[in-house]
């Protein structure tokens, strides 16, 4: 699934340049015209991968709702890019200590908007990223979503495939059962916590065949942890 991307723009022809940029760029674009709809869109269509926010909004301000999104424990990580008119240097720290990732002022081109979108994704959310992941022989290509071992093919559903990449993206790391209902699921998506634990059965089932079961081990009243270790 693409990386979507939560732009909150009050001036249409803004929102809709950024929207068809995005698009073109494998991105998918959800847009909202101030914080009130944003927020709701958040509750309806679940996280974002990014978010892009305008600085003068109507009602609440772009800079309010950037404090408010670092506050609340399902949205403070999701990484902010601030859009703004506002070029002083006073302005952009005080965007950035408010919580935002990145800063870009208008008029700004699409093209360098689209780069600081992807740099930003690599850093804080590599499992978005379109480059392909390996470990010990794996590889998990999520523009095809192709998975090979040692350059056999491995068959996997879905969820499988999403849960995969978002071990092989945060290796070494123990999981808990919350976590990756959060991570793969979606935060606002409410499942039971066992469903991880089919899910897991399911996908060292597809991984047996090649011998790479064993990369997702189990941590004792932890969780799970993908191990690039041999």
């Amino acid at each position: 699934m693409p990386a979507q991307v939560l732009i909150v723009e009050d001036e249409q022809a803004i929102c809709d340049m950024v929207c068809l940029a995005l698009s073109q760029a494998g991105y998918g674009c959800r847009p909202a015209a101030d914080a009130q709809e944003a927020q709701r869109r958040i509750v309806e269509d679940g996280l974002p991968d990014l978010i892009l926010l305008d600085w003068m909004l109507p009602g609440v301000s772009g800079i309010d709702y950037a404090r408010k999104l670092r506050q609340d424990k399902l949205t403070r990580d999701i990484p902010i890019v601030m859009l703004t008119a506002r070029t002083q240097e006073e302005d952009k720290i005080r965007g950035l200590d408010t919580g935002a990732d990145d800063y870009i002022t208008k008029p700004f081109s699409t093209r360098e908007l689209i780069a600081r979108i992807k740099a930003l994704l690599r850093r804080t959310a590599p499992q978005t990223a379109e480059t392909p992941v390996e470990v010990r022989g794996l590889v998990l290509d999520p523009v095809t979503h192709r998975v090979q071992a040692d350059r056999q093919k491995v068959d996997l559903g879905p969820m499988e495939f999403k849960l995969l990449h978002f071990f092989m993206t945060h290796p070494e790391r123990v999981h808990s059962r919350e976590r990756i209902l959060d991570s793969v699921w979606g935060a606002n998506v409410y499942v039971e916590e066992r469903t991880v634990d089919v899910h897991i059965r399911r996908l060292r089932k597809a991984l047996t065949p090649s011998g790479h079961e064993g990369l997702i081990q189990t941590v004792r009243g932890a969780g799970y942890r993908l191990s690039a270790q041999d």
